[in-house]
């Protein structure tokens, strides 16, 4: 299996014309928009006569009054069906997450191209497949970019999806999603506290992050300590999808602990920046830890 993150795809945009004019469709739309701040009542009641003058849907109208962007249609239904997306501004989560921002972008499409090979090959399968260790051979191969757009194109899906922040080394994920890091995986394997550690993301319903915590001196032997296990087991239970991004495995054994109890990995490379050796290196400490490598990613964000 192999996708690139800038592989050409066309933008799936919702598609209006299917809507009859005035219909109640529209007039939830406007309700929406009201609700979110992006029209005003009168502005609202404006449009709606402008719509039946010129037998027009409530949204085309609105966009040719000048009143919203096409934009602020898109969001609405968005909304409207449930396929929650961010406006740049609106929440702490970093640009960085492009599927948050940016769904209808070829760049997004293939992390949903992605998303489905995955589903396909490890997670329909069963319980006993709700992990995946996200894996890269060194530092900068896109590997935590790559768990956190994962993550949100499952929660769309309305996969319950919880991402697992286990890079212990150099964590990433609370940066990413704007979240707070003084209580994450490395409390909870200590034993110092429990699933409450856990934190949802309030503009991404289905999505929850475990994050690192605080950098504990010894993450491989906490990695290594059955609690992991039997943490996965106990998440198996609560969400559809678990992500994990590792550290990368060059200089430490972590990913390798990770996915044998994660029991499958993805590997990601960079194009013009991973080491043929490093990877093959990687794939071959994988298969001895037990690991089934689900496929491979080449990364070009």
């Amino acid at each position: 299996m192999n996708s690139t993150t800038s592989a050409e795809a066309f933008a799936v945009y919702p598609d209006r014309g299917e809507r009859p004019a005035n219909s109640q469709l529209d007039s939830s739309i406007g309700a929406i928009l009201v609700r979110s701040g992006r029209l005003s009542v009168a502005d609202a009641d404006k449009v709606m006569r402008f719509s039946i003058e010129r037998n027009l849907r409530f949204g085309d109208a609105a966009v040719e009054m000048g009143v919203l962007a096409a934009a602020d249609i898109d969001l609405a239904l968005s909304r409207q069906y449930d396929y929650p997306y961010l406006l740049p501004g609106e929440s702490a989560i970093s640009d960085e997450v492009i599927a948050a921002y940016e769904p209808f972008t070829a760049r997004v499409e293939s992390l949903r191209a992605l998303r489905n090979q995955l589903m396909w090959r490890w997670f329909e399968t069963g319980k006993e497949r709700r992990a995946l260790a996200v894996t890269s051979a060194e530092s900068g191969d896109g590997r935590s970019f790559l768990a956190a757009n994962l993550a949100v194109v499952f929660s769309q899906q309305h996969q319950r999806t919880l991402l697992i922040d286990a890079d212990m080394r150099a964590p990433r994920q609370h940066r990413l999603f704007g979240l707070e890091n003084r209580t994450g995986l490395s409390a909870v394997l200590a034993g110092r506290s429990g699933q409450s550690a856990i934190q949802r993301v309030p503009s991404l319903v289905d999505l929850s992050v475990l994050t690192a915590g605080a950098l504990p001196p010894n993450p491989s032997e906490l990695l290594g300590l059955p609690a992991f296990g039997w943490l996965l087991r106990e998440l198996a239970d609560k969400y559809d999808v678990i992500l994990i991004d590792t550290p990368a495995s060059s200089g430490y054994s972590d990913a390798q602990l990770i996915a044998n109890r994660a029991g499958a990995a993805v590997l990601v490379a960079h194009r013009n920046h991973s080491h043929l050796k490093k990877l093959r290196d990687l794939m071959g400490l994988l298969t001895d830890a037990r690991v089934h490598l689900v496929g491979t990613v080449l990364n070009e964000y």
